[in-house]
């Protein structure tokens, strides 16, 4: 029995005992770390540079692939150096930023693309509002409240969480510090508060999740209606990678959290972990570069120094 003042790191979930499968975890990490920096980083250097990218839905894009670089970056690197230097601790301040910034970029993310589904439904359903609804002003703003209910939901959910005598031991089943496992650490009934506080932000979460697929609806409704196939194909080439996006960060999150109890194990929640932390930072540029030429022609000016 331990308390929250006497303890100064945390021990996370090793990926693997032996030596040998802990470099090959490291060259793995590090192999897609190097791919997540690629993708966004091009991501980023296009849409800055390139002028006939510098509109609502690339600017959005922008937002994202920030908000991607920030989350792999958050655990990838901490999980890289645990398997290269043979450790499991991370100290209790590290612990505590880990949480405060992956949720934080989580939770402004989840926004931003309730955000660029607006965007996208403003684009296919009132076209001729476009540039009145979303304007350079609009837009930043949409993105600030998106970073910035980010980082309020943050700062909240951390301070009550660190707040929280911990008197069971410091081992947390995960190979990176998360609320959910920090609960798990604390004393009987002092985590209630924290509980009430996630109720009421899984609230706001499934209000987004509802406008998202409220807005998909009338996109897709409206898209049935225009007569030519080559204008529904091009309206629906600009909402696919992003609703190709929201499905991957959604559906690996919710069945992350919500799985049936009776399937869930530290190894299954590790592989899980991984796959909505990791997967989404290195998939999303690629699905965005795939179906846009715009990006592609960017993309390809950027790697040919040819910028006209």
């Amino acid at each position: 029995m331990c308390n929250s003042s006497s303890i100064s790191e945390f021990l996370l979930l090793a990926f693997a005992d032996t030596r040998e499968l802990q470099l090959l975890h490291f060259a793995l990490f590090l192999g897609i770390y190097l791919a997540a920096l690629l993708g966004n980083g091009l991501i980023l250097t296009v849409v800055t540079c390139d002028y006939r990218l510098h509109s609502p839905m690339y600017f959005f894009l922008l937002n994202l692939a920030l908000l991607d670089l920030g989350c792999i970056s958050t655990t990838l690197p901490k999980a890289m150096a645990n398997s290269l230097w043979d450790t499991r601790a991370i100290s209790y301040q590290g612990c505590a930023a880990q949480v405060f910034f992956l949720f934080f970029l989580f939770c402004s993310e989840y926004f931003l693309l309730t955000v660029m589904a607006y965007d996208r439904y403003v684009a296919i359903c009132l076209p001729l509002h476009y540039g009145s609804l979303l304007g350079s002003r609009a837009c930043a703003q949409m993105a600030a409240a998106a970073w910035g209910s980010g980082l309020l939901l943050a700062v909240l959910h951390t301070a009550k969480t660190f707040s929280l005598p911990l008197c069971q031991g410091n081992v947390v089943d995960q190979f990176f510090c998360e609320i959910p496992q920090i609960l798990k650490l604390s004393c009987s009934n002092s985590y209630l508060t924290e509980v009430q506080l996630t109720t009421a932000t899984a609230f706001l979460m499934l209000g987004c999740f509802v406008f998202i697929v409220v807005s998909y609806v009338q996109i897709f409704r409206a898209v049935l209606r225009i007569p030519s196939q080559q204008g529904r194909h091009k309206a629906f080439s600009t909402c696919l990678p992003h609703l190709a996006v929201v499905s991957l960060f959604l559906s690996t999150v919710i069945f992350a959290h919500l799985k049936p109890p009776s399937i869930s194990s530290p190894s299954l929640d590790l592989v899980l972990a991984f796959l909505y932390l990791v997967v989404p930072p290195v998939a999303n540029p690629f699905i965005y570069s795939m179906r846009n030429k715009e990006i592609k022609v960017a993309m390809w000016k950027v790697m040919t120094g040819c910028f006209s």
